[in-house]
């Protein structure tokens, strides 16, 4: 598959929408990105999908738009003519959309506001739009997806989450089970704890799914300095300088850790 004018507008639409992912690609080798940049094109216009409206049932019709498109690839019929539609069905199989799926399922949370039910509906959120992404990318590279992939997933997607409380907060979201400072420590320590099982188990991963792993760099970083000072997730201050992200995308993207 040759980067068409279909890819050219998956990856304009990550680099618009979600920019570390986009850096994430961009370190992957060009043939990872002709498979990485439909899928985080499909994250960016299902993540926001529930933030463009203020009618639920609109955000639930768009969400469902996605399930069906999915389901077209998966069942191998004819499938929607759409940029990034069209680009996922040249790189996913039945099981990858299915994945995929989860992610777009999941975003009904987002439409809503009620809170999680409990820590395992909380988990449940992270794995399905974050873990699934890394899934149905290892599928689509390698043929494979590898359980180590939903630890790993859990732990970026918490990160990224727990960076993200401030804004859901003021959007009128309770995001967290449980938003007293220990607790948010709890959770990021378990974060930090499957992300440090994931490193162990990382030879599961085949070789040519590795790329997908470069997305998630920004995990242990944030991750530990929730553990250090949990008060930095109600202050926003979680993140580190663009010049400390780049070095460390660049040591993942060399070493494939």
């Amino acid at each position: 598959m040759r980067f068409d004018a279909d890819l050219t507008a998956c990856a304009q639409l990550v680099e618009r929408g979600d920019p570390d992912r986009f850096a994430a690609t961009m370190a992957a080798p060009v043939e990872a990105r002709k498979t990485l940049f439909p899928i985080y094109a499909l994250n960016v216009e299902v993540s926001r999908a529930p933030w463009v409206t203020q009618e639920p049932l609109i955000a639930e019709m768009r969400l469902q738009w996605w399930t069906d498109a999915l389901e077209e690839i998966a069942s191998g019929g004819h499938v929607r003519r759409h940029e990034v539609v069209t680009s996922l069905a040249h790189v996913l199989d039945a099981e990858a959309a299915r994945q995929l799926q989860k992610a777009v399922t999941a975003r009904l949370w987002d439409v809503h506001r009620d809170p999680f039910e409990d820590q395992a509906a909380f988990t449940r959120y992270l794995e399905d739009t974050s873990a699934s992404l890394l899934l149905a990318g290892a599928q689509s590279l390698s043929g494979q997806s590898p359980d180590v992939l939903r630890d790993l997933g859990y732990a970026s997607g918490l990160a990224q989450f727990l960076k993200a409380v401030p804004e859901l907060e003021r959007q009128g979201r309770i995001p967290l089970v449980d938003g007293r400072t220990d607790a948010v420590q709890a959770v990021a320590q378990d974060g930090l704890n499957r992300l440090n099982k994931a490193r162990a188990d990382r030879n599961q991963l085949p070789r040519t799914a590795r790329p997908v792993i470069l997305a998630t760099w920004q995990a242990k970083p944030l991750l530990q300095q929730v553990v250090a000072d949990p008060r930095r997730v109600a202050d926003g201050t979680l993140g580190t300088s663009e010049a400390i992200k780049k070095m460390r995308l660049m040591w993942h993207a060399a070493t494939a850790r």
